[in-house]
């Protein structure tokens, strides 16, 4: 702001010479005009009292007047002069550098002068008018007339500089705020899609420079992601090579009971075959989903919760066989969240299905309850069962994949799963409860974007 008033007042100072100069020129020709005017009293009468003659000069502000006419020199009018003329000005065509350098040496030059001013007379009044007059109030009006457009160019340079801030502000300064500060943001939190920056900028090239920080973001994202889930799966490709092994080396023992003994008991160990391969193929599938990586960040929007967990329940219904479990809703109808749909059906779904699960393993009627409700700033849902509560075990490693499971040949990985994917949304997964009772887990949703 400082620099667009410097600025401009440069450029006004270059446009302030020439225009006191021109000023000036005008200041003499106006002289001119009323000396000739004054002078006109003659044509009407040659005899003139020597007080109207005095009176005449005075209104004209000089000393004499003459007028050429047909080629002769008359003085019109004259009065004593308090020093001798100085300098000579001639005002029919000076040249622009000349009038330039003549009103600058004015108002440096504070010393009173008597000069002689040349023109050409108005209304074909005569071939030549010359007067002669002293420099003080010349000077003055010019200092006047100066002093008026100094002022008038502060002002002029302080409110163009005021738009020129208000501008550069909500056009640039501002859209780089929000470029830093949500930088700043995923820095701290790179695997929270809400820090990814939304492209919004109105200059051309801010625009194009979010667009590519949201491109980076994402690509980073997905290889910070991709890097932690390889991490984690090296540390337990051990244990799950142990285990893999052991289940496929029963499964194989149990065939070749098969392929060799006629023994009554096949068909009995049939279906322990089928539970051992079942469970093999299980564990490599959701291991080899969970080293992937392939979660995409969440597509955030305003979805009705209630129609959601209707369709979780109903599927979760369909998956119930013969078990005595039923399943209650309370959620307000017209409750909306920000979250991805598809991304909160799988969590929603999963706690859900761990819940059915455990229930079915007791061999006891149970129910599960989802719940609903808003806070302030974050939006509540709850997954409530009467099953028999998690071990201690279960309950330490909760949320550690290969070691967090929590029915017997789980993996632990759908509890990761689910709570990497409400993180992803700003949000957490947390066990509220657990115990003979049942078992509670908590849901948090922000409700608004983290670069508000």
């Amino acid at each position: 702001m400082v620099l667009t008033a410097i600025f401009v007042m440069i450029a006004e100072i270059l446009i302030f010479v020439p225009s006191v100069a021109r000023y000036r020129e005008e200041f003499l020709n106006l002289k001119l005009e009323r000396s000739q005017i004054a002078s006109l009293a003659l044509l009407v009468s040659e005899d003139i009292s020597a007080e109207l003659s005095e009176e005449l000069l005075m209104n004209a502000g000089v000393f004499n007047v003459v007028l050429r006419r047909d080629e002769a020199r008359q003085l019109m009018l004259s009065a004593p002069m308090p020093a001798p003329i100085s300098q000579t000005f001639d005002l029919r065509d000076p040249p622009a550098t000349m009038l330039i350098k003549d009103a600058l040496s004015r108002l440096i030059d504070p010393e009173p002068e008597v000069i002689r001013v040349i023109g050409q007379p108005g209304q074909m009044g005569g071939l030549l008018i010359e007067i002669t007059l002293e420099t003080t109030e010349l000077r003055d009006a010019m200092l006047d007339y100066g002093v008026r457009i100094l002022i008038l160019s502060a002002v002029i340079s302080i409110v163009t500089a005021g738009l020129l801030f208000i501008a550069v502000r909500a056009l640039l300064v501002k859209p780089i705020k929000h470029v830093v500060g949500t930088m700043a943001a995923y820095a701290d939190a790179p695997e929270d899609a809400r820090y990814l920056i939304s492209p919004s900028a109105g200059v051309t090239e801010l625009r194009e420079a979010e667009e590519a920080l949201l491109s980076m973001q994402t690509q980073l994202t997905g290889a910070l992601r991709q890097r932690e889930r390889l991490a984690q799966l090296g540390s337990a490709v051990a244990k799950v090579s142990h285990d893999l092994r052991n289940i496929l080396t029963s499964a194989q023992l149990f065939t070749d009971r098969i392929e060799m003994s006629e023994d009554p008991q096949v068909k009995r160990m049939a279906p322990k075959l089928v539970n051992s391969i079942t469970r093999a193929v299980h564990l490599c599938e959701s291991t080899l989903a969970f080293g992937k990586a392939e979660e995409p960040a969440p597509n955030l929007g305003m979805i009705n919760l209630d129609d959601l967990i209707q369709d979780v329940i109903e599927a979760e219904r369909l998956a119930v066989g013969d078990a005595d479990i039923s399943f209650s809703a309370d959620v307000p109808v017209a409750m909306v969240v920000r979250a991805d749909a598809e991304q909160l059906y799988r969590v929603i779904s999963n706690l859900a299905r761990n819940a059915r699960q455990a229930i079915i393993a007791t061999g006891q009627p149970g129910e599960i309850s989802i719940a609903a409700y808003g806070q302030p700033d974050m939006d509540i849902v709850t997954i409530t069962d009467t099953g028999p509560g998690l071990p201690p075990k279960a309950q330490e490693y909760l949320f550690q994949p290969f070691q967090g499971g929590t029915t017997k040949g789980g993996t632990g990985l759908g509890l990761s799963i689910a709570r990497e994917l409400l993180r992803g949304h700003g949000g957490e997964l947390t066990l509220r409860t657990t115990g003979a009772e049942g078992t509670q887990f908590l849901i948090e949703l922000p409700k608004t974007p983290a670069a508000t």
